[in-house]
This record gives structure tokens, sequence and C-alpha cells, in this order.
């Protein structure tokens, strides 16, 4: 038998944490009906700075309750990389949602999101396997079904997500559209520490030295986009660079593209993606260039 709502589920002003989908898919139509809107955040924990932003973004929506999601997933982990040893940091992070107003948590088991027997995926399509789909077979699809599923269980009206992971966010674009959700996707542009650092949560692994040179990548950026008006092969130049000085970090592609990550125009509005490796750590970056075709 179904139980019944009660004003456990949803305390307006404090945060309220679901693990059970169905239970919280109940709570978000019964707040749907009452006229509210939902702002979804999805996350995998260890929260910082940058999720916070994406968090005050979604209460900028009109009339939103934000439902923010914790769950690392392991479905777009390959088989080499650090699911295990993700940091998991569960109850700070719904500290740091309570202060930032969140209405609900949602944090589901594996179990729930992933029922036994269970075979059905969301392919990412030709982009899913360029730049870090290369680099990590299998990622998007992952990143791609879980995120479908969140759409599913929360029904948001709006969704946000962070420019940091920017294929992703633009892979994300293309499933709503393609498969029809009824859901606003929202970027949001990367925080920085001051020293131009991308704010993620693999930072924490990266040692003293590691995270001084991992500078490199936002650095290359910023030389890149210094240079932008002299075309594509100055902006690629640039940024070479601007890596290569920095014997730590191990390239993995340094890429300019369009914004919606087809091959990059001769002129006018590009994208520029960075991944590379600093001791053990993968991190990525991006950053928007104006390309030029003559001189500054």
């Amino acid at each position: 038998m179904t139980k019944p709502l009660t004003r456990d589920d949803y305390v307006p002003n404090d945060v309220t944490v679901h693990r059970d989908p169905d239970r919280l898919r109940r709570v978000v139509r019964a707040l749907r009906a009452a006229g509210r809107n939902i702002a979804l955040v999805p996350t995998m924990g260890a929260l910082h700075e940058g999720h916070r932003k994406l968090i005050r973004e979604a209460h900028v929506m009109q009339n939103t309750v934000v439902v923010v999601s914790i769950f690392v997933n392991p479905t777009q982990f390959g088989p080499s990389e650090d699911f295990s040893r993700y940091p998991r940091t569960f109850e700070s992070d719904v500290d740091t949602c309570r202060a930032e107003r969140v209405g609900l948590v949602f944090a589901p088991s594996v179990e729930d999101m992933y029922r036994p027997g269970s075979t059905v995926t969301v392919s990412a399509g030709p982009l899913g396997e360029e730049l870090e789909g290369a680099s990590r077979p299998g990622h998007f699809a992952g990143v791609l079904t879980v995120v479908s599923k969140l759409f599913n269980i929360v029904q948001p009206t709006y969704a946000v997500f962070g420019e940091k992971d920017y294929q992703q966010l633009t892979l994300i674009h293309r499933m709503a559209r393609d498969l029809d959700f009824p859901v606003d996707v929202v970027g949001v542009p990367t925080v920085r520490e001051a020293d131009g650092l991308a704010l993620s949560s693999r930072n924490r692994y990266l040692s003293e030295d590691e995270r001084a040179a991992a500078t490199a990548l936002s650095a290359a950026l910023v030389a890149g986009a210094h240079v932008s008006g002299r075309g594509a092969e100055a902006v690629l130049k640039a940024a070479s660079e601007t890596l290569a000085a920095e014997p730590r970090v191990e390239l993995d592609y340094l890429e300019l593209r369009a914004p919606d990550l087809g091959p990059a125009p001769e002129n006018g509005d590009a994208r520029l993606l960075v991944a590379a490796r600093v001791g053990t750590t993968r991190l990525i970056d991006n950053a928007a260039v104006l390309l030029g075709t003559g001189d500054e």
C-alpha cells in the first residue's frame, strides 16, 4: 500500500532528504500541482563553490523549489577510473544545501537508480565518442542515462549544469531536444579560484605542487583567447606553448570547436577545450573565444 504524503516529505524553509525515487516523484508532482516550478541541480556530491553557484542560479528561476541530487553514478566511470575513491561528503553536502535554501535533496542508492535487470541506456551519438568520449569510452552513455532518469523522476521545469563540463552540457541540451524532455536546460559559467583553476571535486586529489601545475590549463585558455583575433591557428599555438611550458601536465587533448562542438569556424564564436592529467588526476577546462581572421 502506498503511504500518504506527510508534512515531513517537504518542509518549507528547510531541506528535506529523500532516498526513494517513487516517494520523491510523488512529492514533486504535488508541488507542481500546487503551482510550483522545480529546478533540478544534478551533482555527484562533494559540493563546492561551483555547486553553490548552480544552486543560486536555480533560485533565480521563477517560483521554484530547488532539488539537488547527490548520486555518484557508477555507469559514467570506466574500469580504471576513480569511482571507489570519488569523494563522498554527504553530511556536509546536506549542510551546504541547507545554507543555500535547497528544498529537497535526492540521494538514492545505486540499487534504486539501476534496478536489477536494467539494460536500456541512452546513446550519446557521434559526439559522445569525441573529446572526452574518446578518452573515456561509454562515459556519456552513463551520463545521459542517469540524467534522463533524473529528469523522469524529478520532472523539473529547469535543470542547471555548469559550463566546466561543456561537452556534457552540450549533449544534455541535445538529449532534451531530441527526446522531447519538457525541461529548460540552463548552463552556468565556470567558477574559478583566484589563480584561475576551475573548481572541481577532483581538485582535492592534487598535491600542493600538482595544484600549482594545474593552473597551466586555465592559463592556456587565457593565452589562446588573448590572440583569438589572429585566428584559430594562433589560438592553438599560444595555448599549446603555455601547456608545454609546464612539464607536470600530461596533455590529453587541446581542441578548438564551434559552440555546438562541431568544426571550428574560420571566424566568430568558438570554444577552446583542454583535458590533461596532473599526477594521477584528470582535469578538464574550456573557454569561449571569438575568432578573427587578421591582426588584433
